[in-house]
């Protein structure tokens, strides 16, 4: 059974973190080829780095702790794996974070622009000075 605890851990990570996509409908997974373009970069740097390590002789891997799968290289798959689970529960754990707090990515939809004193409809100029000079329109402004 310790054979599996590898899998445990990231199955853990998993579950710890995969509600987040239904719950704050992050998205991540549905726009799977921007996910895509995130973790190619990471898993193939890692295991290159990995590999050169085990090539090496600096990084090893306990044969009871992990499934034995190797890949080329002596790669444990339970590693592979480990490259992409992490960065899915990470990314998801801050689409949430940016969910509940309403951050903008800087890749909404054009809309009116959000600055400071508030909401500008586009096209619009933003209002200039403090925002106790303001005067709404219509309302005559100080006498």
């Amino acid at each position: 059974m310790r054979q599996f605890a590898y899998l445990g851990v990231l199955a853990g990570c998993l579950v710890c973190a995969l509600w987040l996509e239904p719950v704050f409908r992050v998205n991540v997974l549905r726009r799977w080829r921007r996910l895509l373009l995130t973790l190619v970069p990471v898993v193939l740097v890692f295991v290159l780095w990995d590999l050169a390590a085990i090539a090496a002789g600096h990084w090893t891997f306990d044969p009871e702790q992990t499934t034995g799968v190797l890949l080329p290289g002596e790669l444990p798959v339970d590693e592979l794996l480990f490259f992409v689970v992490v960065p899915v529960c990470t990314i998801l754990g801050f689409e949430a974070v940016r969910a509940v707090n309403r951050w903008p990515a800087g890749d909404e939809p054009a809309g009116p622009t959000v600055r400071p004193g508030g909401a500008v409809p586009d096209g619009a100029e933003p209002p200039t000075g403090r925002p106790s000079d303001r005067v709404p329109p219509g309302t005559g402004g100080p006498a």
